[in-house]
């Protein structure tokens, strides 16, 4: 029922009483404006922040932005539904309230069967709005800009302190990978679209494991991983199986080798960030080992006249093993 909510405006021509002081919308939407604002309306391509919970007639509560933590921030876009809101946001200001009633039965008009028992027939999704503020596109853009450079310089601070406070000497890469092999070897070499068998542990700046291969840290860190197994993580380097820093730093290694990355947001997860414990703009710390490296196996055939020709005196030659994903990539690695 969520994205009832969040699709995006058309000016309502016209509007007709209800009943209890409510309005009607031409689609049938009744609404009601409590102690509304002066100001100017709410227009298209205009962008919002709300508050907005959703219940049930029976006041069973579906969503809340308060219990979210944060407000809403949409574009006002032309309505695409009955239950999007974008009816009623253009009869709003800025402060605004307002308690909006949307009738079920045209939500799942032609699709009755994904009616839930909560919706029977002749009940209403009841809406709560709040405007908190009301920008034009261009303002929200440039207050988007600001904000974004802010959380640049404080990836930098944060990142600067963590490698201070644990007196980390690091090599940089153009890119602006930091890394420190830890237990060099002289194994094999890892080169591009080798399978490694890596075992790690992913940290925040704020140093909190959010990841691992490895039971006895994830213990040790309280980390709850249900259904986990506990083994190295198998993927081909260089093919975007995982975050860029992994694909670079892994190259700087041999088989058994260890390694701490400090990867940048933009060679991890960027602006967007991964689930609660990655925030937009972090950097990340990864305490990394190759357990195995497994180079595709070279095939023995040349292309002749008429195609593959077999060498003399060998056997036919076999295509390589196809590396097969593993079942369950941990969040931290898969890059998104």
């Amino acid at each position: 029922m969520k994205k009832f909510l969040f699709l995006a405006l058309l000016t309502v021509p016209f509007l007709v009483k209800a009943q209890d002081g409510f309005m009607r919308t031409p689609k049938g939407v009744q609404y009601k404006i409590v102690n509304p604002n002066t100001g100017n309306r709410i227009k298209l391509d205009d962008v919002i922040t709300f508050q907005a919970t959703q219940k049930t007639d029976k006041d069973s509560v579906l969503f809340s932005s308060y219990t979210l933590g944060h407000p809403i921030k949409i574009q006002v876009k032309p309505s695409e539904n009955i239950g999007d809101m974008m009816d009623i946001f253009p009869l709003m200001t800025a402060k605004d309230s307002a308690y909006v009633k949307v009738p079920t039965d045209s939500i799942f008009v032609g699709h009755e069967e994904a009616r839930p028992p909560f919706f029977p027939k002749g009940s209403y999704l009841i809406f709560t709005l709040k405007i908190e503020k009301v920008q034009s596109l261009t303002e929200a853009i440039a207050e988007r800009n600001a904000d974004m450079e802010k959380m640049r310089g404080a990836e930098v601070a944060n990142a600067d302190k963590y490698i201070t406070a644990h007196s980390l000497t690091l090599n940089s890469t153009p890119s602006g990978l930091k890394y420190v092999i830890t237990q060099p070897t002289i194994g094999r070499k890892v080169v591009a679209n080798d399978t490694l068998l890596v075992n790690y542990a992913g940290r925040t700046t704020e140093d909190k494991v959010f990841d691992t291969s490895v039971e006895a840290i994830a213990k040790a860190a309280g980390l709850n991983q249900p259904g986990r197994t506990y083994e190295p993580i198998k993927f081909v380097v260089g093919q975007s199986q995982v975050i860029k820093g992994w694909d670079e730093g892994l190259q700087l290694m041999t088989e058994g080798s260890k390694a701490t990355f400090v990867i940048p947001s933009t060679l991890g997860y960027g602006e967007q960030g991964a689930g609660n414990d990655i925030k937009p703009f972090s950097t990340l710390v990864f305490d990394v080992e190759v357990v195995k490296v497994i180079h595709p196996k070279p095939v023995a055939t040349k292309l002749g006249a008429k195609g593959p020709v077999k060498k003399p005196g060998t056997a036919p030659a076999k295509k390589p093993a196809t590396t097969t994903p593993p079942a369950k990539k941990p969040a931290a690695t898969v890059k998104k």
